[in-house]
């Protein structure tokens, strides 16, 4: 890959750097959304392709981004395709920050320090090269305002920017509610966008790591039209007695 690209991980985050204060919008959830921001720009390098609601390795050549290419590592390392929610739920810490000191390195952004309550030491991050957050811009803006189906990179991005909230970001108040709204709706035009903001989203709700399954298939099918008998219990685990017979116990 080569490094002429901007990577959405690297795109997501100067959509969230706020000019003003050179901090960036939606601290907790973008940390999940750069997580899931990789796993996109892996699936466009041909590296990772989905399979159901898990990614697997189709091919552990290196990108040429370290970042990139440890997270690929990692998902090579695990030898089965990983569930996307159990991915991007994970612990990534330092993510944002690395991110950040790439960035500043590029000359994108600037580190300028400062203090809060006037004590603690603090560091923010100001945009060197506003062209390029506003092309990034531009490219949603134009998705949003034309309805023409967007090219999967920016897909993946409106997906992105809209799981970890950044629509109200981006689109402020009642004026911006009709943007946000399309933002949304653009997570449709790319598939593996789309899985991995569900994914980002699903973290957040704290939906259960567990896929869903349908019920257990018995040895015998219950006739139309009667009641399903009620579950074996685990091997040795007592049997509770049904709610109406022990009123009858008691009334004796």
């Amino acid at each position: 890959m080569g490094r002429s690209r901007r990577t959405l991980p690297e795109e997501l985050l100067l959509l969230a750097l706020d000019p003003a204060t050179g901090t960036t919008a939606q601290p907790q959830s973008l940390d999940l959304g750069l997580a899931g921001a990789q796993l996109v720009e892996l699936a466009l390098a041909g590296r990772i392709a989905p399979d159901g609601d898990r990614i697997a390795v189709v091919s552990p050549r290196p990108t040429g981004d370290p970042t990139l290419d440890c997270a690929l590592e990692l998902l090579r390392r695990r030898g089965a395709p990983v569930r996307a929610v159990h991915w991007i739920g994970g612990p990534r810490l330092g993510l944002r920050q690395t991110y950040l000191s790439h960035l500043e390195r590029c000359g994108m952004v600037h580190a300028v320090a400062g203090q809060m309550c006037g004590v603690l030491p603090t560091t923010r991050y100001q945009a060197s090269q506003t062209e390029i957050s506003r092309e990034i811009r531009a490219r949603l803006d134009s998705a949003i305002r034309t309805g023409v189906p967007p090219d999967p990179r920016t897909a993946a991005l409106a997906a992105l920017a809209h799981a970890v909230g950044l629509g109200k970001h981006l689109y402020p108040g009642n004026e911006g509610r009709s943007s946000r709204s399309r933002l949304r709706d653009l997570i449709r035009h790319d598939p593996m966008g789309g899985l991995v903001a569900h994914a980002v989203m699903d973290v957040q709700n704290g939906v259960a790591a567990q896929p869903r399954r349908g019920p257990a298939p018995t040895g015998r099918q219950a006739a139309p039209g009667t009641r399903p008998s009620a579950p074996e219990p685990p091997r040795g685990v007592p049997m509770q007695p049904r709610r109406g017979s022990m009123a009858r116990v008691v009334a004796h």
